[in-house]
């Protein structure tokens, strides 16, 4: 498949990020008084979108939309006017491709994607582009989030055939759902380094109509080769490895790409990966006396402390962003995951117990109040996610973060008082941008910024203890952390009259069971009978409705609907799995089940949870990635499985808790 396009060379490219009707509130007026930020003495950004995510109007409303109006998933809805003729994944596209026997297009993303919007902004509502999708293929768009099952088999494709994955992506499938090219983000028109999508498409469809037989081979080939990996072998041994030995070679491997400054894994882009946080708690606890047991602790709370200064996490409004874009924390890809918080909740949570700072449990809180505000549905469900992208104002272009930086003369305005005590002329505002590293070209890098539209635009990120702020300005630490903290709900304040980004307001059973234990494992770390309340709404939510009584399951998504209701998709499959979630620090949260994507293609959950593995390739991302046709897979796991190989198996993960 090398004949289709040469992969152009390495990208290092940013991340994700769109709306709909809310349909319900994002939180009470008391609630936003309800900040509860802690000034504590520890101490390439794409822009993109259309205005249509953030009103939810229509990209067009002249035009007729495609069959996606009729869809719940609010990232199909995104998609409902544009010239494409899409599908929802289902019997009715496939049946199509069989029949006239053209490739299925499969593209996969989410509804506060970035890299989603900018594709659809540039290709999908091209008229052009639209023709050429039409005409010569059958087009599905995915709702990751409601079926993370089609999303992980073809992840795994992308993942072992190209340098990376990440959303949006792009799949192009036989009639029989076999994968024979993908890729992620793609430009519109050809560039110095990336092929463009138009391109794509019509070499796709060249060979496709002369070459197909040779499609289909290389398919089944890589098909087979991935099966092939997926086999589990000992190799010599007898037995698997123990636990201790594999609980010790993931520490040495953590150790080895530990990030001594900054803390985390990586260079950059960084993620928080709460999971690694807390196995890392797990291994101290189990290693107390030992110098590694010391080294993880010590791993552990660094990497919290330096994510928690910056920029990754919201000092205004509190919450933590998806990723870092740089290795210091400062930049963030500005989407906010439901997943992150609930997960995140419990890693502060832990930190506190483990070292007794309040630093920990104030952050901790910090999250908590921000779910509370933003992401809590009136019934006591948590909604999954706030977009990266919002107008700087109304009725402008959305642009990436416009909703969370700040320039110089923003905080001066709002912050004119003087600061008495000081040893020189001082204001609050120039004591809060001394702090956070305000400055009046503002403090994102161009390379951060290729479009150039955050220029003189700052992300707030402790630059300095308040000890030593307090020093610089001959002030008492008492004194700084309270004019620091008013500064900031002045921000706060101020900020509540800008556009919001979009909310998703989609509802999933697996992370609203995260978040009811991030509820309840930091209400009883700290004490708190309120924020177990939250836990135990959470948990009458789920029961209420997205439990199945007759047949013992949980469903996987529903949906806000008007004035405060829940809405369910009309005969929306429900998911084969069980969800156990609760605060009690040594009970053991298993899941069971399988998943099928239809009559051919299966995925077993054992497969997908195996996912949670490293893989070769790296991690899966958004943003521009190399188009890569069909080679050798490098992705050690057991995802696709081609036609009449389905296999329905059952598996079980238990979560790492800090047992006493």
């Amino acid at each position: 498949m090398s004949h289709l396009s040469s992969p152009p060379q390495k990208q290092k490219g940013e991340h994700k990020g769109r709306g709909l009707p809310r349909g319900s509130e994002r939180g009470s007026s008391s609630r936003d008084k309800d900040r509860s930020v802690t000034v504590s003495s520890s101490v390439p950004m794409p822009i993109g979108g259309k205005g249509s995510r953030t009103n939810c109007s229509p990209s067009v409303p002249q035009k007729v939309p495609n069959r996606l109006i009729s869809e719940k998933s609010p990232y199909l809805l995104q998609h409902a006017y544009n010239p494409v003729d899409w599908y929802p994944w289902g019997q009715e596209a496939f049946d199509k491709a069989r029949k006239e026997n053209k490739p299925i297009f499969l593209s996969v993303g989410y509804s506060t994607c970035h890299w989603c919007h900018m594709m659809e902004e540039e290709s999908f509502q091209n008229e052009e582009i639209g023709r050429l999708l039409n005409e010569d293929f059958v087009s599905v768009k995915v709702d990751r989030e409601e079926r993370p099952d089609v999303d992980k088999v073809y992840m795994t494709f992308v993942q072992a055939t190209s340098s990376g994955g990440g959303w949006p992506m792009n799949v192009w499938l036989t009639p029989n759902l076999q994968p024979f090219v993908g890729g992620t983000y793609f430009p519109p028109e050809d560039g110095l380094t990336r092929v463009g999508f138009r391109t794509v498409l019509l070499r796709i469809r060249e060979q496709w109509k002369q070459n197909k037989n040779t499609l289909l081979e290389n398919s089944q080939r890589v098909t087979t080769a991935l099966l092939a990996r997926s086999e589990i072998s000992m190799g010599d041994r007898q037995v698997p490895p123990s636990a201790a030995t594999m609980n010790s070679r993931c520490f040495q491997q953590l150790d080895e790409g530990y990030d001594e400054e900054y803390g985390g894994f990586a260079e950059a882009p960084k993620f928080p990966t709460p999971v690694i946080l807390n196995f890392l708690f797990s291994y101290w606890l189990s290693h107390r006396l030992t110098q590694d047991g010391s080294r993880a602790q010590q791993m552990a709370l660094h990497t919290l402390k330096m994510m928690a200064n910056g920029g990754i996490r919201d000092h205004v409004g509190q919450g933590f962003h998806r990723y870092s874009t740089d290795r210091q924390w400062h930049i963030p890809h500005f989407e906010k995951m439901l997943y992150d918080q609930a997960q995140l909740a419990v890693a502060y949570s832990q930190a506190f117990q483990i070292s007794g700072d309040e630093f920990y449990s104030d952050v901790a809180k910090g999250i908590l109040q921000y779910v509370a505000r933003n992401l809590s549905h009136r019934s006591g469900g948590f909604y999954s996610a706030e977009d990266a992208d919002s107008p700087p104002e109304r009725g402008m272009r959305p642009r990436e973060g416009a909703f969370y930086v700040w320039t110089v003369k923003e905080v001066q305005n709002l912050l004119p008082e003087p600061v008495l005590g000081a040893t020189e002329p001082l204001t609050s505002g120039q004591l809060l941008m001394k702090h956070y590293g305000l400055t009046e070209a503002g403090n994102i890098s161009p390379s951060q910024d290729p479009k150039g539209e955050l220029q003189g635009q700052n992300v707030l990120t402790v630059r300095y203890s308040l000890e030593l702020t307090a020093a610089r300005f001959g002030l008492d630490v008492d004194a700084v952390r309270t004019l620091l903290n008013t500064g900031l709900e002045k921000l706060f304040q101020a900020r509540k009259h800008r556009p919001k980004p979009h909310l998703d307001s989609k509802m999933l059973a697996a992370w609203n069971g995260l978040m009811v234990s991030g509820y309840a494992v930091t209400g009883a770390v700290l004490g708190q009978e309120r924020l177990i309340n939250y836990a135990i709404n959470g948990a009458k939510f789920l029961k209420r409705h997205m439990f199945d009584v007759a047949s013992g399951r949980l469903m996987r998504t529903c949906y806000a609907g008007p004035g405060g209701t829940v809405e369910h998709r009309p005969g929306w499959r429900r998911a084969q799995c069980q969800l156990c979630v609760g605060p009690q620090p040594a009970s053991d949260a298993w899941i069971y089940g399988s998943q099928r994507l239809d009559g051919q293609v299966c995925v077993s959950l054992d497969c997908l949870l195996r996912a949670h593995a490293p893989c070769p390739c790296g991690i899966a991302r958004d943003g521009p990635r190399p188009l890569s046709p069909p080679a050798d897979p490098q992705a050690d796991r057991d995802l696709w499985r081609s036609p009449g190989q389905g296999y329905q198996g059952s598996a079980a993960v238990c979560p790492l808790h800090l047992h006493p």
